[in-house]
Formats: structure tokens, sequence, C-alpha cells
């Protein structure tokens, strides 16, 4: 074994090295990593702080919930620390690293069979490795009448890693901690559990109602360590049949403003299921690298902004939604949404009169069940390998909205960065996804991207806001965020079921 492997705290290691040989009699010699070379995909990293704070000191790789269970048993035994991912492209919040260096990555990739898809019930139950990609091409193969909802990432990701993260999507079940239904969980002491419906023998309903009997315990393993799904139910979308992507644009904050109140009441009023309001320099960044619209010092000032959408023909401010329903629904509903729309000066456009406007495609898209991969041109913008992302949640009002544009900007701005975001605007709330890019090769660069995040979390908790989802390097800072109480109770909960910390210590700040 490599000198260099960083080892789980507390093992010599020589212990270390007998938990590995366990493992393997589990799981297969191949299938448990400590080489450092083969250990790179699960050290990179895009979040700035260095690759050593998340270190690996082995990847383990199941292929069964009955392997899972015993690398739990095992772990339990040798005090080795177990990190959970399922496709491991949680990029901008940690990738495949663990939270803090030494823990074992158990990686559930080749957990990835399509149990079943219910085309009647419009229903799916899949393993952890399952992507997007292969859970479209399972339902068009089949010519099933269903679309799913998934995050940007789109089919790189899988579903049940990005809903218990509590990932978005962007058609009628975009919220997807609202559209899973049953989970079967390994929990710390490898009992195995299957929430709701999934106790009951033969568990005919339990990808169709999500409450079961006695307490409702599924969101206790969504952003939590208090065990490792190995299997989730999800809703899918009925492909409706027709539906209908427009945009609404402005020039001015006043009238995007405006617009998220719109948008609200018609979520409110299930006129519209789905909405997003972006600024410009997203939609660009996507598709132009950053030396090629401003080479100045700090961040790309308002009027150049203004001076490149001006040549690109778009606004400032774009909302996109999409009608669903029959052409008579649409026809209606449309009419509703202009009306609404009326008052804020908003100037409202059909797919049709948009045209082939590529990114106004990637969210249609979106929204229409077809995943590409046109935001990863994110990545490019500013070269180097750093993103980062600041998701801060507010109510879906005017004010909150030029009350999160001014700080996430303004500080922004402070530190050098441009101000690439966007707003998916729910019935009640808002959730402001801002990218920061920067260097990950320009040392200076990573920690002035490091004291920028950590200064948004500052302004905004001050403000009443805080994120929704965070880094592993921000997990304790933003648990402490939502305050004593809460972390107590984590905490409280990570001990009785986890007196060994075994299940990814550190995990949005709880630990036993």
């Amino acid at each position: 074994m490599n000198d260099s492997v960083i080892l789980p705290e507390g093992l010599t290691k020589a212990e270390f090295t007998k938990a590995i040989e366990a493992f393997r009699a589990v799981v297969g010699v191949d299938n448990v990593i400590v080489d450092l070379d083969r250990l790179v995909p699960y050290t990179k990293i895009m979040i700035p702080e260095d690759e050593r704070l998340h270190q690996p000191s082995a990847v383990i790789i199941p292929l069964t919930v009955d392997h899972v269970q015993k690398v739990v048993g095992l772990a339990n035994q040798y005090k080795t620390p177990l990190w959970p991912i399922s496709t491991g492209r949680n990029f901008g919040y940690g990738s495949a690293a663990p939270a803090t260096a030494g823990q074992i990555v158990i990686d559930l990739r080749r957990m990835n069979r399509i149990i079943e898809v219910d085309a009647e019930m419009c229903t799916a139950l899949v393993e952890p490795g399952v992507t997007y990609e292969q859970l479209r091409n399972y339902i068009e193969e089949r010519n099933l009448p269903l679309w799913l909802s998934f995050p940007s990432s789109g089919p790189i990701a899988g579903p049940v890693g990005n809903t218990l993260d509590r990932g978005i999507g962007y058609n009628r079940y975009g919220e997807h901690m609202a559209h899973f239904c049953g989970l079967e969980v390994v929990l710390p002491n490898g009992d195995l559990v299957r929430t709701a419906m999934g106790g009951v023998k033969g568990g005919a309903a339990w990808q169709a109602y999500r409450w079961g009997y006695g307490p409702w315990v599924d969101g206790l393993f969504s952003q939590s360590n208090l065990g490792i799904v190995t299997k989730m139910g999800l809703w899918l979308m009925r492909k409706p049949p027709a539906s209908m992507t427009f945009t609404a644009v402005w020039n001015h904050i006043e009238g995007a403003a405006k617009g998220v109140e719109a948008l609200r009441n018609l979520r409110l009023n299930n006129v519209l299921e789905n909405s997003l309001l972006g600024h410009v320099l997203y939609g660009v960044a996507c598709e132009v690298p950053r030396t090629a619209l401003y080479n100045g010092a700090g961040a790309i000032p308002d009027e150049v902004i203004a001076e490149i959408a001006r040549k690109a023909g778009a606004p400032i401010w774009n909302a996109i939604a999409t009608l669903y329903g029959t052409q008579e629904q649409i026809a209606v509903n449309f009419k509703i949404v202009k009306e609404a729309f009326e008052p804020t000066g908003a100037i409202l456009l059909t797919e049709d009169q948009v045209g082939p406007n590529r990114f106004f495609r990637h969210w249609q898209g979106a929204m229409t069940g077809r995943p590409d991969l046109v935001e990863f041109g994110l990545y490019n913008y500013r070269g180097g390998g750093g993103s980062v992302w600041f998701s801060p949640l507010a109510p879906a009002r005017a004010e909150d909205f030029k009350k999160q544009v001014g700080l996430v900007k303004t500080t922004l701005a402070e530190f050098g960065f441009d101000y690439l975001a966007g707003f998916l605007v729910g019935g009640r709330h808002m959730e402001h996804v801002c990218e920061i890019a920067f260097d990950r090769t320009d040392g200076e660069e990573m920690q002035r991207a490091y004291r920028c995040y950590d200064k948004l979390l500052k302004v905004n908790a001050e403000a009443g806001y805080a994120v929704y989802r965070t880094n592993t390097a921000f997990m304790n800072k933003v648990a402490d965020i939502y305050g004593p109480a809460q972390k107590k109770f984590n905490q409280t909960l990570k001990r009785a079921l986890d007196p060994n910390g075994v299940i990814a210590p550190g995990k949005s700040g709880i630990f036993a």
C-alpha cells in the first residue's frame, strides 16, 4: 500500500490494511481501490479548496445491496468512515470527493438497475447508479409516454443522488424532493429498511403513496448521513398531448422584479407548472469565453454587459416557462399568461417567434424531457477548472428578488467575479442559483473564490437568507447558519442511529 495514502482518522496503517482485505473479500479485489493514481477521479474537485482536504483513503465499488450491508458491517467493525456517492457528478458542490480526508468512498455506480418503469402509474424504481440518460433511453426504447425531470447536469447525473441532495429540474416535476416515492436504505448498523409502503409484504403501492404509516422518515435521508439509499421510487411526468415554451423579457431589473410576482401568481394558480428567470450573462457565458467579452480588471461592468446583450440581440433578464396540456388548454392559459405579464412591461415571445436560439432551445428541451450538456460550456468561461455554486433561497417576491440580486452581485464584484445567475421561481419560493467561475490553477484566485463564497454566506445570513444546499468545503458553516437547535437535533439522530459515525461524517455539518 502506498505510504502517501491518507488513512482514516484514528487508524494505523496495519488496521487499515486489514480492513481493506476484509472489504475485498466482500466485493472483490478489483472493486477496492487504494492506488493513488486510481483515486484521482475521486479526488478531483472544482470547489475552492486544496484537494488534499478531501482525498479519500480508498474506494469500494459494491454491486448488490448485500454488498452494501456487509461493507457497512465491516466499517463498524474497523471504524472506517464511508462516503456514499451515486454517480459522483455533483460538480460545483464537491464532485465525488468526501467532506473530510481519509474517508472511504463507497461508489454505487455498478448498482445501476432500472428495476421497473410503470407507464400506467407514471412511476419508476431505480438503483443509485442509474443516470438520467440511461433512464431516458429506457423510456424511449420502449416508446413510453413519459418525461423525466433532470438538473442542468442532465444526462450524466442520476436521479437518486440529485434528489437526495435536493436538486432541481425544469418540468412539471422539477421539485425533485416532492416527486420521489419510497426508499430502500441500508442503515448505519447494516439493517435494511424500506420506507412508506415498502414495508408491506409485496409492496404493491410502494411507488404510489409516499406516506405509509407512522412518522414519515424518508426526509431523514436527504442531505444527511443516516443511511445509504440503495433504491428510490420516482414519479415521472406523463407526456402531455401538447406543450408550448415561451419567454418574457426585460432590459431593466424593475420589470424583471414585477415578472417574479407574475410568475409566482401563475404558479400558485397552477396556470404555470415551471418557470425560471435568468440574467443574460449566464447564457452568454455558456457559449463564449470571458476573454472574448472583456479583458479589464474586476467584474464586467453593467454598461459592458448591456453592450454585450445589445450585440447579441438579447435582453438583460429573460423568463422562460412551458405550458402543458391540450392545444385548447394551452391557448386559454397563454391568454392568462399574457394578461399577467402585461403590467410588467415584458415583451412576450412564443417559441415560433424566438426562432433558432440555441439557449432557448436548451431550456425548452429541459422542460420537455430532452437533456443536453449546453450548460457545461459555462466551465470554459473563465478556464482553470474552478466552479462553486452559491444557491440561496428566498420568498418569490419582487423586493426579495431585487435584494438578492443586489447582495450577490455586489459581493461577487467585490472579489472580482461576474454575476452568472438565475432564479427558479416556485409557487412561494425561488432558488437563486449563482455560479462562481474561477481558475483553480491560480492560487490567489482560488483563495479569493473561497473568501467570496464565505462572505456571500455571511451577508445573506445577515439579511435572513441561507443556501438550500452547499459544497463540501462549507457544510459546517452553513449548518451554523441554521442554528444550534437544529445542529443538536441532527447530532442526536446521528448518535442514535450511527454511534460509530461510519456514514459520511461531516455531511451537512453532522458528526456523531
